[in-house]
Formats: structure tokens, C-alpha cells, sequence
């Protein structure tokens, strides 16, 4: 598949959410509401549930299904509170020695008045910043889009991995095409510009894993191969000293663009 076919493929309406991979992967997942600030975004779900028998933090950004879903979801894009209701999660699991596993699928961030009143900008920023000082394992996969600072916000990770037809994108190609050609028309030829493919950031050194998708995105396979392979990182990672993971986590980062 070509960059934009990916496009396609990542934004398609039947395409599998963050609540169906959590309900496949994880048993007994519990979510937990609101940010005690302002109030409870349904565009970020976040709870507690097993990784086999390991207790993890599950946090995804969720688009729903039907108009009336998304709509309720607001097309994951999340609000100033969804990014601080995902940061109470993960100090809660940092706290308690909980591993975090972020799945990530969103256009970008709400950009609407509302929530840079409420500081949409600083939200993100503080998942930045303490992201990268958590000192408990995370492991954030791109499942569909992974658009801008809205993604990024939860991608802090000691690994970031990406499902096959996924895409990862400092901006969407209609906005890319938007700014340099000043036609958003040309989103196809902005694609292919922007690497935004698990096999180009892999190649990159963004991401550290691909998992295949195979022809139906909803099987056996795919559920399988990610439960296990979560399990492995979550083991590896759990080895590690709580100083050892906050500088692995630097180093990936102070890494990434090195030739």
C-alpha cells in the first residue's frame, strides 16, 4: 500500500477502536473518570484492567463507531481534560508499580476555543514532561491515526509501536498540502512527503515494532500477536530499576535522528 492508502486505511469507519483492542486484549478492565478539575472527556478512556495476570493501566484515545458515538467522543480529539485525566492515570500507576500501555488514535488534539481557554496547550505539555519522568514501563501503540501533539501527548514511551496500516504524522497531509501548495487536494502527494508509514518511521528509528495487521484487522492474529507481544515488553521492562527506565526512555528519545 501506497502512504495515502494507509491514510485511507487508518481513518476507515469500520476500522477497530481503542475500546475493541482493550476489550480483546486485557480482562477486567475498570475505567476510571475525569481529571479532578474540570470535568470527564469521553474522547480518552483510562482504567485498570489484566495483561494475563498483570496488573496494568490501560489508556486509549477512543473515536467510537456511529455518528452518535463519535460525536460523544468528539472523533478523538481530546480536550484539555481527557490529557490531564491520562496523566492522573499514570502517576496513579507509577505510584502503585503498575506498567502503562497507551493506544493511540486521534487526528490531534480539539483546537477549539473551549479548551485553549482551558489550556490545551499546557495539557499536553505536562504529558510531555512527565511522561518522560515516569519511573514505571510504557508502551504506547499507534492503532490508527497518530496526529500531532494531540498523539504525541501519550507517546512518551520506553517503546512506540505502530499497527501495520497505521500512520504517525507531526500533521494530517490535507494540512501539510494545505500549507506548502496551498491546495489540500494534493493530501496524496503530502503523504508520501510526510513519512508517515510504519515501515518509514521503523526505518526511521521513531517506532520500534510493527504489528501486522493482516487482511481482516479484526482477527484472531492481530489479537494474539499483540497480547504477546505486550506481554514480552511488559516482562522486559518490568525487569528494569525505576532510574533504569526513566533513562532508557531519555536515551530512546536523544536517540531518535541519530545517523
Amino acid at each position: 500500500m501506497k502512504a495515502y492508502e494507509k491514510v485511507v486505511a487508518a481513518r476507515a469507519n469500520n476500522r477497530f477502536t481503542a475500546l475493541d483492542l482493550i476489550g480483546s486484549v486485557f480482562a477486567h478492565f475498570m475505567e476510571m473518570h475525569g481529571d479532578r478539575r474540570f470535568g470527564d472527556d469521553k474522547a480518552i478512556v483510562a482504567g485498570i484492567a489484566y495483561l494475563n495476570t498483570t496488573p496494568v493501566t490501560v489508556i486509549g484515545i477512543e473515536k467510537g463507531h456511529d455518528v452518535k458515538e463519535r460525536s460523544m467522543r468528539n472523533f478523538g480529539s481530546a480536550h484539555p481534560e481527557g490529557y490531564r485525566k491520562a496523566l492522573r492515570q499514570m502517576k496513579l500507576a507509577e505510584k502503585f508499580n503498575r506498567p502503562i500501555i497507551c493506544f493511540v488514535d486521534t487526528s490531534g488534539a480539539y483546537c477549539g476555543i473551549g479548551a485553549e481557554e482551558r489550556g490545551q496547550g499546557q495539557a499536553i505539555a505536562e504529558n510531555l514532561v512527565e511522561m518522560s519522568g515516569l519511573k514505571t514501563p510504557v508502551i504506547s501503540v499507534i492503532i490508527g491515526e497518530g496526529g500531532s501533539g494531540g498523539a504525541l501527548a501519550l507517546s512518551v514511551a520506553n517503546e512506540v509501536w505502530m499497527l501495520e496500516n497505521a500512520i504517525y504524522s507531526v500533521i494530517s497531509p490535507e494540512g501539510c498540502a494545505s500549507i506548502l501548495w496551498k491546495d489540500s487536494t494534493k493530501a496524496r502527494e503530502a503523504s508520501e512527503c510526510l513519512k508517515l508509514t510504519a515501515e518509514d518511521l521503523l526505518t526511521l528509528g521513531v517506532i520500534e515494532k510493527i504489528i501486522p495487521e493482516g487482511i481482516d484487522a479484526g482477527n484472531a492474529a492481530l489479537i494474539d500477536t499483540l497480547k504477546n507481544e505486550l506481554a514480552d515488553a511488559v516482562k522486559k521492562y518490568s525487569a528494569m530499576s525505576r532510574d533504569e527506565l526513566v533513562e532508557h526512555r531519555y536515551n530512546r528519545f536523544r536517540n531518535i535522528g541519530q545517523i
